[in-house]
Parts: C-alpha cells; structure tokens; sequence
C-alpha cells in the first residue's frame, strides 16, 4: 500500500499519545483495540499498584497475545495482534 492511502490517526495508549498511519479499511478494528488495551491498562493499575506504565503495557501485550491464542481461527485477532506489535516496536523507537 502507498502512503498516500494511509490516514493519519491521533491514538493514546495509557497515558502517552502518538500519531500513525494506518489503512482506512483497519481505523475501526484499531480503535476497538486501543479501547480494550486502555480498559486493560486501567484494570492492571488498580491490580498491581506500583508499577510503571512501560510494566502495565507490557502485561496487557502478554494477556492479549494470549487471548489471541485461544482463538486462533479469528485471523482478525492476529491482524489486530500484528498492529499491537508494530505498535509496540514504534513506541519502543519513540521512547
């Protein structure tokens, strides 16, 4: 895909935002994704008091990758699970 057909995207994961570009065909599969990552993020914090937001990221990945195994036969979770990935290798960059 060129990338004059990606679509700049505002997304704030935890307490950070950043800005990327995505295919419009996957803005809403993302935006799913990124709502239940905070809502993970939220949970963790309350869970585990202490820690950073780099460890609570950190724990949502490893409990959604492991969602993602148990249901292998949704190909939309592993595109959603490569995004996060790619994400996450761009926040690595970033930080």
């Amino acid at each position: 895909m060129a990338n004059d057909q990606l679509i700049p995207l505002n997304i704030v994961i935890g307490d950070r935002s950043y800005r990327i570009k995505i295919s419009p065909s996957d803005e809403e599969t993302i935006r799913k994704a990124l709502k239940t990552i905070n809502e993970k993020i939220v949970e963790f914090r309350t869970q585990f008091a202490g820690k950073d937001m780099q460890d609570y990221i950190s724990m949502v990945l490893i409990w959604y990758a492991t969602q993602t195994k148990e249901n292998t036969s949704e190909v939309v979770n592993e595109e959603v699970l490569a995004s996060l990935l790619k994400m996450e290798r761009q926040l690595d960059e970033v930080i």
